[in-house]
């Protein structure tokens, strides 16, 4: 029988399969249809996504392929960079806690702090309609609902809500509808915000190919730009998910936004296995 070894991570219950680029070539399959495989919670592993370390990069230190777990790619992934972060260096990838990553998005630099958690330079949030890709109104209606909505590209596309109610119930009944509407040419991952105080909010996401998930490190940095530039939280905010908390920093402003934002938070071994094809 074909196996091949794997280790399972998660950051805030966003979880992701990561393995070697070594074992996935025993695989013959295609990385698509591999993450497809891997991925599913019924058949498979479970996982949001896939990582695959990439060393043959020369312009960084180190790449990686990500893959949702419906097979498609993602150009980011603030969560899956944290587990991605320490397990290249825990398995001697890379030899320092800082480092660069070539990725989708463009290089993102992750550095490994003493307390266990990881600090992740996400690069600057792009406010652009045409590079997010956005192309509609700040106003955006699905089934019952008309939503104030804020467009930001993290390296990937993001729609953030503001509401007063609690964000899991919309991200439920709306976000599959907000990910494929026609002002998102490429879907988008949809964060629905409350407001707690000017340091911290609940955010709860409905993502860009994975569905309902429990953290999403890049739609949390996407909401506090949204919050930051709206004048409702300060520069330093408390992000509280289903899956946990993470904690995002940005010195941006609306007059000033190219400011780069930083993601820092857990991420956590769940298991190593040999998986059987």
């Amino acid at each position: 029988m074909n196996t091949i070894q794997v280790t399972k991570m998660q950051g805030c219950g966003n979880d992701f399969v990561i393995l070697t680029y070594e074992e996935y070539l025993k695989t013959g399959l295609s990385m698509e249809e591999l993450a497809k495989k891997i991925c599913d919670r019924n058949f498979g592993i479970g996982a949001d996504g896939m990582i695959i370390p990439k060393c043959d990069t020369t312009a960084t230190d180190i790449g990686w392929y990500f893959y949702n777990s419906d097979g498609t790619t993602a150009q980011m992934c603030g969560n899956g960079m944290r587990c991605f972060a320490k397990y290249v260096f825990d398995n001697k990838l890379v030899d320092k806690k800082v480092f660069s990553v070539q990725t989708l998005a463009g290089i993102i630099k992750p550095e490994l702090l003493e307390n266990g958690f990881v600090k992740v330079n996400m690069g600057t949030p792009i406010l652009e309609h045409a590079k997010i890709p956005f192309c509609g109104s700040d106003e955006l209606t699905v089934l019952d609902k008309t939503f104030k909505i804020t467009p930001v590209s993290m390296g990937n596309p993001h729609c953030v809500t503001i509401v007063d109610e609690n964000p899991m119930d919309y991200a439920k009944k709306y976000g599959p509808y907000v990910e494929k509407h026609e002002f998102f040419p490429e879907k988008t991952n949809t964060e629905f915000v409350k407001i707690l105080s000017r340091n911290e909010i609940d955010m709860c996401v409905y993502e860009r190919g994975c569905g309902i998930t429990l953290a999403c490190g890049t739609g949390a940095c996407a909401s506090v730009v949204v919050t930051v530039l709206n004048n409702l939280t300060e520069q330093k905010v408390k992000v509280n998910l289903p899956g946990g908390a993470v904690f995002v920093e940005w010195q941006g402003n609306s007059a000033n936004p190219a400011h780069d934002i930083f993601l820092i938070g857990p991420a956590q071994y769940v298991f190593q296995a040999n998986y059987n094809l």
